[in-house]
């Protein structure tokens, strides 16, 4: 089984480590409680929105990258090796009566 805190943790700990900074540092910054981040970062503990934007803040990197990775290593597990445009094919036919949304750049 996949769990998604886990991904997470690993994630989070990999920017970190890529940063070169200490739990301590980022715990600091992001005003997270260290035993709680480090909790997080081994898959233990679930981080709410909050504390993953306050993470991401003090590692100076976007949600999005984070999310985005995340996603890229469940993919991997689940055997997709990349998520591309990939749309399970019992989800595929759902949208086909539903007419595309106009867009509109004001």
């Amino acid at each position: 089984m996949i769990l998604v805190r886990q991904e997470i943790g690993d994630v989070l700990r990999d920017f970190r480590l890529q940063k070169g900074h200490t739990l301590r540092q980022v715990s600091g910054k992001a005003s997270v409680a260290l035993g709680y981040l480090s909790e997080v970062e081994r898959g233990q503990k679930e981080a709410s929105s909050e504390i993953l934007a306050a993470v991401a803040e003090a590692l100076d990197v976007p949600i999005s990258a984070i999310m985005r990775e995340v996603g890229e290593r469940i993919s991997v597990l689940e055997g997709l090796h990349s998520l591309g445009d990939v749309v399970p094919d019992d989800l595929a036919s759902l949208g086909e009566d539903v007419p595309a949304p106009e867009l509109s750049l004001r």
